[in-house]
């Protein structure tokens, strides 16, 4: 049933978006097993969330409480930076979401491929039926949003809770796990797969885009995001731990996918019901992207950054239809772009986007240290920009690891740094514009 304007998410649906925005399972992981190797995938997929999600977690949850707000992120670097940069931080979210929402039907044929070989051949029609029943679902409003992620969150985590009861029984109870350690792995192999992790760890800002929509916003987030966080990383531990137990050949795992590994535990069967996850968190997780980065052109376009017609509001569901369908006929133009090169230009931009998040967070501790905080980091400003490094760091040796790689990761990174300096090309137009309103 479509929502009315005023329904509001609770924190089992706002748990289960976040789930899907950030995660949606471990589809997508599958390069991290060849990239780091056995012998450090699961160690690399440990340390990664210390260092770049948890910061970002807590940081969003003392801006969100602060500005539980329409608009989030946008709304956030706005106040505290200036209309200047809060233009910067909405252009390379939603540019960043563009890639981020172009990786899932791609892989959604992939793993169609799993039932259907040779589907690929008919990727982009598919693609564009994905994209398009999503915007669908959109427009109808933000809670039936939140019921079909429910639904297929709860295909993916009960799909892989059998995989690895399954595992279990048939290894009788013993899941091998080879010693841990980054000695002797290959930096730019090592560097590759703090991308693919990092990738599999974004969006915990991207869920405030729509604070107004959720039912005691503060609270809900807290527990939400602490539900969502265990969630995402318990289960791709299990899919690292199930790879070395079952003694996949890592290729073989980035080839053909996580169902790969259903299949070598019980058979065609657990392959298949593996596959089908993967088609229902590829569809969870673009209709969640898409919910959270249809409202930042909204509040653009509230202050003038944007055409006015992005603001409208669909009279009868309550949400920015208009927005919604300009995201998506962006994305239908992306997926000609393969994985490996989306999750690069993914990254990049959304990195140059969360730095504006974290100077923000400093900057409301020294400029409006009395503005009520209902969650509050236990630190002060020194520790808050220490706090900010770790990000950062992991960023750094990504950003370094693409730029030594010879297998094709120097295009869409050079793409998405130019894509970054068109922010200030396309802020001089938009201040023009304004100053000729004014």
């Amino acid at each position: 049933m479509p929502s009315s304007p005023n329904a509001k998410l609770r924190p089992l649906q706002l748990a289960a978006i976040i789930f899907l925005t950030v995660s949606g399972g471990p589809y997508g992981l599958e390069p991290l097993l060849a990239q780091a190797g056995p012998q450090a995938a699961l160690l690399l997929l440990l340390i990664t969330p210390i260092l770049w999600d948890i910061p970002t977690i807590l940081t969003v949850l003392e801006l969100n409480s602060m500005l539980p707000v329409n608009g989030g992120y946008y709304q956030w670097v706005k106040r505290a930076l200036g209309l200047r940069f809060a233009f910067y931080e909405g252009w390379w979210s939603w540019l960043y979401t563009f890639a981020d929402l172009a990786i899932y039907p791609v892989l959604f044929v992939t793993y169609l491929d799993y039932f259907f070989p040779g589907v690929t051949a008919y990727k982009i029609p598919i693609c564009l039926l994905l994209i398009w029943v999503s915007a669908g679902i959109n427009i109808l409003g933000i809670v039936p949003v939140g019921r079909v992620s429910i639904l297929l969150s709860s295909i993916v985590l009960g799909t892989f809770a059998l995989l690895l009861g399954y595992t279990l029984w048939k290894w009788n109870g013993h899941l091998h796990v080879p010693a841990q350690t980054l000695k002797g792995s290959n930096w730019t192999a090592i560097g590759l797969g703090l991308y693919t992790i990092m990738w599999n760890f974004i969006g915990w800002d991207n869920v405030t885009t729509y604070a107004d929509e959720v039912r005691k916003p503060v609270k809900t987030y807290l527990v939400s995001m602490a539900l969502a966080f265990v969630s995402v990383v318990a289960i791709y531990a299990i899919m690292i731990v199930i790879a070395t137990t079952v003694g996949v050949n890592p290729q073989r795992v980035s080839e053909q996918g996580v169902p790969l590994l259903g299949e070598l535990a019980g058979g065609r069967w657990l392959g298949s019901l593996v596959a089908f996850g993967g088609l229902a968190s590829m569809m969870g997780l673009y209709s969640s992207v898409l919910l959270s980065v249809s409202r930042i052109p909204k509040a653009m376009s509230a202050d003038g950054l944007l055409p006015a017609r992005l603001h409208a509001l669909h009279p009868r569901f309550g949400s920015p239809w208009i927005s919604v369908l300009c995201c998506s006929v962006v994305v239908s133009g992306m997926v000609f772009w393969d994985f490996g090169e989306l999750l690069i230009i993914d990254i990049t931009l959304y990195g140059a986007a969360l730095l504006l998040e974290y100077a923000a967070l400093i900057r409301f501790r020294m400029k409006e240290p009395q503005l009520p905080r209902p969650f509050r980091i236990p630190l002060g400003v020194p520790g808050l920009v220490l706090m900010a490094a770790l990000p950062f760091a992991v960023y750094g040796l990504a950003l370094a690891a693409a730029l030594t790689d010879e297998g094709g990761s120097l295009k869409p990174l050079l793409f998405a740094l130019l894509t970054l300096a068109s922010a200030e090309l396309l802020w001089q137009l938009v201040r023009r514009r304004l100053a000729r309103k004014s």
